[in-house]
């Protein structure tokens, strides 16, 4: 009794105490996903992939199926603040927790409410197209594994789509278009570079020069690693047979067969024989080519966007070497061509 009326008083002269901290929030369950899907019954996909591996141009011919919509980089799980983050703080919690409040039967919301969300942004969008299917593609250089995670808590029911490109190649596109956007991460070191790149493109046309410093090189190569290996090892435990990895490399030499495997997994019905000129007229055209050459053409002109193999013509002695050191195992793993990294 002293007990509560000394919690009592403390409360009638400070006020009633507040978490400082938000417990875990929950994975929405089996039951509350059928629920869900009494309200929103479209099936569910999400493009994963390394920044510049080709995440876009996946979505885009994913898009050309009559039964298939997406849409870019809601970023729901690979780039913060992230989805959970509608409900992550503690007074989010209190108000889906609260006792009082009937709605929650007693279980925290969170889970709900950020499925809602999501599917709310998703389904509206493919409704207007008339499909069935829909899913965001939003690539990942930062979160690996956590994504994975995060967007299982929200839906285990989705399916998983990965692209992998190789890192090499990988690591030439995201130089360049830091060069065109003229980053403000640049170092000095750096903008000598591009000054220098402008002035006589064809000393690092040929391997004699680099277009790297070798902090860049680790740094980018040793996130491609991370995010490759988290990514497929979260997938393939928490998906299973709802997980798809694919190379950016076969869709570029093998575009219809390629995508005909991944509308299959996504479960359409059938699929036209028509959609391969479709594929072939939409791999014609190259969006982020054009949008970097009207930012910076004398810079976006010196490489050719979307092609495999560029590090053959632009990789120095050195930057193989170092590229082998950090991202040899990697390439192995993916079958690319990892001794000429010698």
């Amino acid at each position: 009794m002293l007990s509560r009326l000394k919690s009592a008083a403390r409360i009638l002269i400070k006020g009633e105490q507040k978490n400082k901290t938000r417990n875990p929030i929950p994975a929405i369950t089996a039951e509350e996903v059928a629920e869900v899907k009494q309200f929103f019954p479209r099936g569910k996909f999400f493009i994963f992939g390394h920044a510049r591996s080709g995440t876009t141009l996946l979505l885009r011919l994913a898009r050309l199926h009559p039964e298939v919509h997406g849409n870019y980089q809601a970023h729901f799980f690979t780039r913060k603040p992230l989805l959970k983050s509608l409900v992550d703080s503690p007074e989010a919690e209190e108000w889906l927790t609260r006792k009082s409040n009937r709605w929650n039967q007693g279980r925290d919301l969170s889970p709900l409410v950020l499925r809602a969300a999501a599917d709310m942004m998703m389904e509206r969008d493919a409704a207007r197209a008339g499909k069935m299917i829909v899913g965001d593609k939003s690539p990942s250089s930062v979160i690996h594994g956590q994504a994975v995670r995060d967007m299982r808590a929200v839906y285990p029911d989705a399916k998983m789509v990965v692209i992998i490109r190789d890192g090499r190649d990988v690591l030439i596109s995201e130089r360049f278009r830091n060069f065109v956007e003229e980053s403000k991460f640049l170092t000095a070191e750096d903008k000598r570079i591009i000054e220098d790149l402008r002035k006589d493109p064809n000393q690092f046309a040929n391997g004699t020069r680099s277009i790297f410093t070798e902090t860049f090189i680790r740094r980018v190569a040793g996130d491609w690693v991370n995010d490759l290996r988290e990514t497929e090892d979260e997938g393939r435990n928490l998906y299973g047979e709802n997980f798809f990895a694919m190379r950016y490399e076969d869709l570029l030499n093998r575009p219809f067969e390629e995508m005909s495997r991944l509308w299959k997994f996504l479960g359409v019905r059938e699929i036209s024989a028509s959609l391969e000129m479709e594929i072939k007229s939409e791999m014609g055209s190259n969006p982020d080519e054009e949008w970097q050459s009207k930012r910076n053409e004398g810079i976006a002109s010196f490489l050719p966007k979307g092609q495999a193999g560029n590090w053959r013509q632009l990789f120095t002695e050195k930057d193989k070497s170092v590229f082998k050191e950090v991202a040899g195992e990697m390439l192995k793993n993916w079958k690319y061509d990892w001794e000429e990294t010698e």
